[in-house]
């Protein structure tokens, strides 16, 4: 069915009365978006392609960047969402490099002693290609992918369980900051493999595998709500031009 100039205003209306918008501005602003709707029709634009197809994402937009709506930042939530989408990636790459390490899981290096009647025994190694680098070098590509896309999706369903009016702002911040984020992350996971090889030799795998996943995760919830803050600060109550009735 095609969308008319009414349809687009009706359902317009409908989403700010929800978001508690004042009857007053509502009018204001629906006799703004008809004047704009009508001024497209002339060029030729139809009322779909004109809003992109999302009256209610459309008119939530609006109403946030005429600042009738304070912000929640819900920095906590989506942290917490961001480590969530992020577990499951940084545990498996945590394996992965167990995999692939000199004497890890798949390495099959192995030595032998051979005593001798005269003189100390003689000890031989046998070399084997390990399976397991090729493997840890691709799933870590793989898992920093789906890490992207996991993060993201949580993210946003967080923000969509909270009604949240700024969430389509933030999930397009959040898409340009996530691959520095990860990269972060992945340093970091780095970082403490070479301090737990430099620091505790004989206890590198314990600390690596307790340590590296924690910090990785909170990388990802830090970058997280650095982004969501930059997009979603509070609001200053003082500086709304309009004010919102005391629920």
């Amino acid at each position: 069915m095609t969308l008319t100039v009414e349809d687009a205003i009706h359902e317009a209306m409908e989403t700010w009365r929800r978001l508690g918008i004042e009857q007053d501005v509502a009018d204001e602003m629906a006799e703004e978006l008809a004047a704009d709707l009508t001024a497209a029709d002339i060029d030729g634009r139809s009322v779909t392609d004109y809003i992109g197809g999302d009256i209610d994402a459309l008119a939530t937009s609006w109403a946030v960047e005429r600042g009738l709506l304070p912000g929640h930042p819900h920095l906590k939530k989506t942290a917490a969402a961001a480590a969530r989408g992020a577990a499951v990636p940084a545990v498996v790459a945590i394996l992965l490099w167990w995999a692939g390490m000199p004497g890890g899981l798949l390495d099959s290096d192995s030595e032998a002693m051979t005593t001798q009647l005269h003189g100390p025994p003689v000890w031989e190694v046998h070399h084997h290609p390990n399976p397991g680098t090729p493997l840890m070098w691709v799933g870590w590509a793989v898992c920093l992918l789906g890490a992207f896309f996991w993060i993201r999706s949580t993210v946003a369903a967080e923000l969509r369980r909270q009604h949240d009016p700024a969430r389509e702002v933030t999930m397009r911040a959040m898409t340009k900051a996530l691959p520095l984020i990860l990269l972060a992350a992945a340093l970091l996971g780095t970082a403490i493999n070479f301090l737990g090889a430099y620091a505790f030799p004989y206890f590198q795998v314990i600390v690596t595998a307790l340590i590296a996943p924690v910090a990785m995760l909170g990388a990802v919830a830090a970058g997280a709500a650095w982004v969501r803050d930059r997009t979603c600060p509070p609001l200053d109550p003082s500086r709304l031009k309009y004010r919102l009735p005391v629920a």
